[in-house]
């Protein structure tokens, strides 16, 4: 059975999707230095006191209330609570993590409302950047979902208004905020039917694979009934070479803090890949969110930060110890399928992610056995895919809702593949080539009206997306 796409009367909504999750303004912008610089030492607003962590933290397992406090939230359609839970360190330590859970309007459906857990894209790695910090810019998303019959729940990852760096691009560390959101929900007393979706973009994207990838063992209560993975970041071998000349260098920072706060020193020490200036610089990532990281990294060259590798380059995918642990957050590496369905999502001229590197990650996942979908929109960008994706990527849940065996064909200028006896194929039964981007209109019509929805205006927000 195929279905048409459904275009509904949000587009302000989804205008304020693109808004909250991709907004570039962003609070407390550093001057700019040089690695000839002496490190400049700028002190971080303080958060306010929800989120000081008791100290001993009270045992509990995940997803088990620390402290909750409900939120003032003009025009939402529910009530919004702001939550402080536990969750695990990828080295097993107890830790807090903060987030969001808003709750529809009205009484819950017969055996309890179903989650939607949102993996937000990139902030930083300062506590300021905590998204549930300013939930204000993302009411039009979330009433998007309120009213389709979800519960949202938003986690801000582990080290993002708590103690400890954040461990960027960890995928296990992500996943386990993601999933252990859905169960503060439940903890908080909100009725929950025990079934969710993920859904994420760019470094949400990734935190979406790696819920996938992880649920089963991490949540074997919940029912994951299916993940949207928007941009996801994967060829993580290939990363440095992308980024180190790009205006998104600062990532390599943030990616080297976050996997030495992850693993420790011993097992990832920063002197294996950056030389003294990049340990005297490394601080910047714990200052400022994106923005500012991006104008403080504005003169530098990373390659003054690094060390040069066993091979002579300075990829720090080529060192042998961190070579291992950068791979192990890569979806690319995943070596058994998941039981729920993934659907990818990518903009055709992705100006940060390159399409491409869906087009592979699809390929192999497909490859392992994976129920994967892919849909690439033609011209679209980074940010600007989420626009004419959001309709057809909400149907496509409440799909996964019903357990309708359904084909939904999305609509306006996409081209979709999908999995078939291990292989991408298009509408068509055709296998496209494995390494190319599209780059031509879809070859079949898609089923109902197309569409996109009008360009957003970036919001002021606390903090700033970028990817």
């Amino acid at each position: 059975m195929l279905l048409a796409p459904r275009r509904s009367t949000l587009a302000a909504l989804v205008g304020a999707v693109v808004a909250s999750a991709l907004a570039l303004v962003v609070p407390g912008a550093a001057p700019a230095v040089s690695a000839e610089d002496p490190p400049p030492v700028i002190a971080p607003a303080p958060l306010p006191a929800f989120y000081d962590v008791p100290d001993p933290l009270p045992v509990g397992q995940p997803g088990d209330l620390i402290r909750d406090e409900t939120v003032a939230a003009e025009g939402l359609h529910g009530t919004l609570h702001r939550v402080m839970y536990h969750s695990r360190s990828i080295r097993g330590a107890d830790i807090a993590v903060t987030g969001l859970v808003v709750v529809p309007d009205g009484p819950a459906p017969a055996g309890g409302w179903p989650v939607m857990s949102w993996a937000h894209g990139t902030t930083g790695v300062a506590d300021s950047c905590a998204p549930s910090l300013d939930a204000s810019g993302s009411i039009g998303f979330a009433n998007s979902f309120l009213d389709d019959g979800w519960v949202v729940v938003a986690t801000d990852y582990e080290g993002l208004g708590t103690p400890g760096r954040h461990p960027y691009i960890v995928g296990d560390s992500e996943a386990r905020g993601v999933i252990d959101n859905v169960r503060a929900a439940a903890a908080l007393g909100v009725d929950i039917s025990g079934d969710y979706v993920v859904w994420g973009h760019s470094q949400g994207g990734h935190a979406a694979l790696f819920a996938l990838h992880d649920a089963a063992s991490w949540a074997p209560e919940l029912h994951l009934l299916g993940v949207v993975a928007g941009a996801p970041p994967s060829q993580l071998d290939v990363v440095y070479d992308y980024l180190v000349d790009s205006p998104y260098k600062y990532y390599l920072l943030m990616v080297g803090a976050a996997i030495n706060a992850a693993y420790g020193d011993e097992a990832a020490p920063l002197s294996d890949v950056m030389n003294q200036k990049g340990e005297d610089l490394i601080h910047l990532v714990d200052e400022g969110c994106t923005g500012a990281l991006s104008d403080a990294a504005d003169d530098i060259d990373v390659r003054d930060l690094l060390v040069t590798q066993p091979d002579g380059t300075l990829n720090p995918f080529s060192n042998p110890t961190w070579g291992p642990l950068i791979a192990a957050q890569d979806a690319q590496n995943f070596t058994e399928p998941a039981d729920a369905p993934l659907l990818i999502i990518h903009g055709g001229d992705d100006e940060q992610i390159p399409n491409v590197s869906s087009v592979l990650l699809a390929d192999h996942l497909c490859g392992i056995g994976q129920d994967v979908e892919r849909w690439s929109y033609p011209g679209q960008s980074h940010a600007g895919v989420i626009g004419p994706s959001f309709d057809d990527m909400l149907s496509w849940m409440d799909l996964r809702r019903s357990g309708q065996e359904v084909t939904l064909l999305p609509g306006g200028d996409v081209d979709r593949t999908v999995c078939s006896a291990g292989q991408m194929v298009d509408g068509g039964g055709q296998v496209p080539p494995p390494t190319t981007p599209p780059t031509t209109e879809p070859t079949t019509t898609p089923v109902g009206p197309g569409g996109t929805a009008p360009g957003a205006t970036p919001i002021a927000g606390r903090p700033g997306y970028t990817g």
